[in-house]
């Protein structure tokens, strides 16, 4: 069945999708990395995209920006198109100290200041976490991949633009970076029973005033591509490494 937002039916994406934000850089996967790929989806300009990687079926769907368009898309591949494990690959503004431009960060967790959960009237706060088996695989590829990773916490934004500034106050706390999607994917994938890990690449170090260009953003963080790539096919049974 299609739904407002994803053309298509059931078993036109494959049971681990990849997410990155932004339409082009699924384009550039899909034609990068992809064998047989086909568009599955085109519905207001989100690419989306099924072929396979090292003969292993593999998808990858643009989710767009912030918590409210990550949340569509994740809820709809895993409640109406079968989809079991999704992996974001996106930007992220480096926060902690340690963290600098290009560096590919792995939130095992996402602190945010979405309101989000409110749907779930629960009597407290939820924590959104990714999956461990998700995460567990992604740094052991790293580590074969000879990729060097940070694991740490994520902040999760509903601004952009944010005249509290509060950036600071989150880096005493050692949280790696800020990006907007990672608690949304996380919730839903909680949700619904699924498994869902953020993969980031640092774009810019706001704290330092440090930043890509938006080419290099859309085509060049290929580190980040290529460990999820290989974290989707070895859930999905496949070698890697």
């Amino acid at each position: 069945m299609s739904t407002p937002h994803l053309q298509g039916k059931k078993g036109d994406y494959a049971p681990v999708v990849l997410m990155p934000g932004d339409p082009l850089r699924a384009k550039f996967i899909a034609e990068t990395y992809l064998e047989n790929s086909v568009c599955v989806n085109e519905i207001r300009g989100m690419f989306g995209y099924t072929g396979t990687f090292k003969q292993i079926p593999v998808s990858v769907q643009a989710s767009g920006m912030g918590c409210p368009s990550m949340g569509i898309y994740s809820y709809e591949l895993f409640q109406f198109f079968g989809v079991e494990s999704i992996i974001r690959i996106g930007t992220a503004g480096g926060i902690a100290p340690e963290v600098h431009l290009r560096d590919v960060l792995l939130g095992q967790a996402s602190c945010t200041n979405s309101n989000y959960q409110a749907q779930y009237q629960l009597p407290g706060i939820f924590a959104p976490s990714a999956s461990f088996r998700l995460l567990k695989t992604a740094d052991q590829i790293a580590g074969k991949l000879n990729i060097p990773v940070k694991v740490g916490n994520f902040l999760c934004s509903d601004m952009f633009y944010d005249e509290s500034t509060p950036l600071e106050k989150w880096a005493k706390m050692n949280v790696l970076g800020i990006e907007m999607e990672s608690a949304a994917l996380y919730m839903n994938a909680a949700r619904a029973g699924k498994e869902a890990l953020c993969i980031c690449t640092v774009s810019d170090c706001p704290l330092r005033k440090e930043s890509t260009s938006p080419e290099e953003r859309q085509t060049s963080f290929t580190k980040m591509m290529e460990l999820a790539l290989e974290t989707a096919i070895a859930i999905s049974g496949g070698k890697n490494g």
